[in-house]
């Protein structure tokens, strides 16, 4: 396990964009038989997504959540030094779409700027990276972008993956900071476990081609192609409660505090049985793990942000956020947990787009 502690830097701001389209769980039922929709539906916690049009790209959603972060705080576009976009659904191939959000964003030319491809572990990894430079000289703050619109990736006639994903962009503005005292991440990767969640052809291992797009029905009667999401479900949800669980005790011990002076976890919104199913078995009281995923279901690297966003605007919601624990999960695989804190974070509400 990588294990990195930071001195003096924290999360001032968090902004978050979604699309205005609704796809709603229910009308799922040419895919999901009547009779277990309801049960599907409250087993995963996911009603309803957003879905991105065909013209809206990730980068477009973050690019909105990070025009709300700079009106809503009065940020100097000349003070941020770097920009990381977080995503698996880029606006091409090459370049990386970073370096135009920094233009499109009006910031400055010697603004660093990079693309870090990564699911939903995303988040807790890229607050690692955006923390490792803010801790060094001539660096003040970072802009840490994390999207995705997954639904462009999903097969409709796949019951596993149609129900869980949906589309959102986030902005995250980390900066030097005497009062944020010490935070804590914990990193992890297990290759073995690739094929557990991935999209088999579109890459250079098995190039885009007439067979990757030849519709295949699975032994469960699912319809997808080779650059369609494949997920299987079962070896997501064992990799989760035998891994995370661990991990999450592994950093708590070593950031010197107990599981009780946790206030919040954040869990990627993976699907509700599972998170649930984490936060027993930690013992940690479900009234201090927010959730979104009900409204706006599984959307990888942005879950955690847009968690933040719709969950803790209000500030009577959640008002004790010293200690925040941060836990991404998934494709890879790979697995993140991050101790910080968020007493002085300024959280925009949800724009739409």
């Amino acid at each position: 396990m990588a294990f990195i502690t930071f001195e003096n830097v924290g999360i001032k701001a968090v902004a978050a964009c979604v699309p205005q389209k609704i796809s709603s769980n229910f009308d799922l039922r040419d895919l999901i038989p009547d009779n277990e929709v309801e049960k599907t539906v409250n087993a995963i916690g996911i009603r309803e997504k957003r879905f991105a049009d065909a013209d809206v790209c990730s980068s477009d959603l973050c690019y909105k959540a990070a025009e709300k972060l700079f009106e809503d705080n009065q940020i100097d576009r000349e003070s941020i030094d770097a920009l990381i976009f977080i995503t698996s659904t880029p606006d091409y191939k090459q370049p990386a779409t970073a370096p135009s959000l920094q233009y499109r964003l009006g910031l400055k030319k010697a603004t660093l700027s990079f693309d870090v491809n990564l699911a939903c572990s995303g988040y807790v990894y890229g607050l690692s990276i955006a923390f490792s430079f803010v801790s060094q000289t001539g660096v003040d703050k970072v802009l840490l972008l994390a999207g995705e619109t997954l639904s462009k990736t999903v097969s409709q006639k796949d019951k596993v993956t149609a129900p869980l994903f949906g589309d959102a962009g986030t902005a995250t503005l980390i900066e030097k900071g005497t009062n944020y005292g010490t935070s804590y991440f914990s990193l992890n990767s297990d290759g073995s476990g690739v094929d557990i969640l991935n999209m088999p052809y579109g890459g250079y291992r098995n190039p885009s081609c007439a067979v990757g797009f030849e519709e295949k029905t699975d032994q469960d009667g699912n319809i997808l192609h080779g650059e369609h999401l494949h997920m299987d479900g079962m070896g997501i949800f064992n990799f989760g409660i035998k891994l995370v669980p661990i991990d999450i005790k592994y950093t708590i011990e070593r950031s010197g505090k107990s599981l009780s002076e946790i206030d919040i976890i954040l869990f990627h919104q993976a699907n509700k049985m599972m998170t649930d199913f984490l936060a027993k078995r930690l013992k940690f009281d479900l009234k201090n793990v927010p959730y979104c995923l009900e409204k706006y279901g599984n959307t990888g690297p942005a879950s955690i942000p847009l968690t933040i966003v719709t969950q803790m605007h209000n500030s009577e919601s959640y008002p004790n956020r010293k200690n925040v624990l941060m836990s991404g999960f998934g494709a890879g695989l790979s697995w993140g947990t991050a101790i910080t804190t968020m007493e002085e974070s300024r959280i925009s509400e949800v724009i739409e787009y």
